[in-house]
């Protein structure tokens, strides 16, 4: 029987098992996990082929950040993270192939964690060409893999919201049943808000794009008929920081309700605490974070969007350029996190907001991961635990999606 193949020479393999294994691979990047995008599949196609010819030497990550991204030789890879964040999409979207029952029977890929060479095995129960069965550890893991958003359509119907939603609140809600058993940062940057007593607003951004609606027969699913209809749509990586927000609530017990920015009133505001989200397609967004002193600012043409720091003069580090944006999906991405007590209602504002979507999307993970909390309640510890605070974040956007959030800036007042 052939050995696990990472960092393990080749000889072992015959010419049928590599055949066998490459095309699996092209199974796996026609599926739709890997065929919207350029990179992933690159990335992939080139880690096992140089591993099925014994070249695991060249799978380094400053080989791949050079071969597969184009960077230079002396490119600093602790402060560009593409290979790293790139490899952990693809492990994401390698398990989700493979939690569909319809593969059950196929051969295995595997990226595992901490490496960039693949390994190959038979699926659990079989010993095809001589390959090695799965892991049960692999094989458990890939079944509790979430499947990537990217996959979703980009936006989505009011009426479909609500049950995505439901579904990630399970996830969000088990988070955060953990952590309130634990007095930690996250239970100190969340508590002005659910101590309150009065319901809390999702406002989020909306967009008015869909005149017409495609539905399915019920006797026949792959027949669509098209009805004019009149829909509010959400943007996917709004929806991600939505859904997550709405689970902090929930598990919490607090009553919340969900509305558009367009629908959002100064009244609305006045009956307890805000969440809003979103920024350039957010008003009330724009308005509540002008006067603070890092807010959102464009150009005339809206082609370059940035962050202003109101102290600092001259032009800002926090741009983005909607032309690279638009033309490559992969630049960096910046957002504003802010909690503090609006002036205009008396109640508790929250804002997460980001340039791009991905920004947004990035805000909504920083706001609810424990760890990356705990370094933005160290900062406020030194600047003496006031109340109000605001944070300029990024991220580094690679075919459209977000990679971990980095604290750029914080201020509190």
């Amino acid at each position: 029987m052939c050995a696990v193949l990472q960092g393990q020479k080749q000889d072992g393999l015959s010419k049928t098992a590599k055949t066998a294994i490459l095309e699996q691979l092209d199974r796996l990047l026609a599926s739709p996990y890997f065929s919207h995008s350029r990179r992933f599949p690159n990335f992939l196609r080139f880690v096992v082929e140089h591993t099925l010819a014994g070249d695991v030497e060249d799978i380094k990550e400053r080989t791949l950040g050079i071969e597969i991204f184009g960077k230079e030789a002396d490119y600093d890879t602790a402060a560009d993270p593409i290979v790293r964040v790139t490899a952990a999409e693809i492990r994401k979207r390698v398990a989700q192939y493979y939690q569909d029952s319809a593969h059950n029977e196929e051969l295995r890929i595997t990226l595992p964690s901490g490496s960039y060479i693949p390994q190959f095995h038979s699926p659990k129960g079989a010993h095809l060409f001589g390959l090695p069965e799965i892991d049960p550890v692999l094989a458990e893991s890939a079944e509790h893999t979430l499947r990537p958003e990217s996959h979703t359509p980009r936006h989505f119907p009011w009426r479909i919201t609500a049950a995505v939603a439901a579904a990630g609140l399970l996830v969000a809600g088990s988070l955060f049943l953990w952590q309130r058993t634990h007095r930690s940062a996250f239970d100190v940057f969340w508590q002005p808000l659910l101590a309150t007593n009065e319901p809390v607003l999702l406002c989020i951004a909306d967009q008015l794009e869909y005149s017409e609606i495609a539905l399915r027969d019920a006797a026949q699913p792959t027949h669509q008929i098209v009805l004019k209809d009149s829909l509010t749509a959400v943007v996917i990586d709004d929806l991600n920081a939505t859904i997550k927000m709405a689970g902090i609530l929930q598990s919490s017990g607090k009553q919340y309700s969900l509305k558009g920015e367009g629908a959002t009133t100064m009244d609305d505001l006045r009956h307890g605490p805000t969440i809003f989200l979103g920024a350039f397609d957010n008003a009330w967004t724009l308005r509540l974070t002008n006067p603070l002193r890092y807010h959102f600012a464009n150009d005339a043409d809206m082609t370059h969007l940035w962050i202003v720091d109101s102290t600092t003069p001259g032009p800002s580090r926090w741009v983005v350029d909607r032309g690279v944006q638009m033309a490559t999906n992969n630049y960096r991405d910046y957002a504003i996190m802010a909690r503090f007590t609006d002036s205009n209602t008396g109640k508790l504002a929250i804002v997460v907001a980001g340039i791009g979507r991905g920004g947004t999307r990035a805000a909504g993970e920083f706001l609810t991961d424990r760890t990356k909390l705990s370094q933005l309640m160290r900062a406020a510890q030194a600047a003496g635990d006031k109340k109000n605070m605001e944070v300029v974040l990024s991220t580094q956007i690679i075919d459209g999606e977000p990679g971990s959030p980095k604290l750029e800036a914080t201020y509190f007042w």
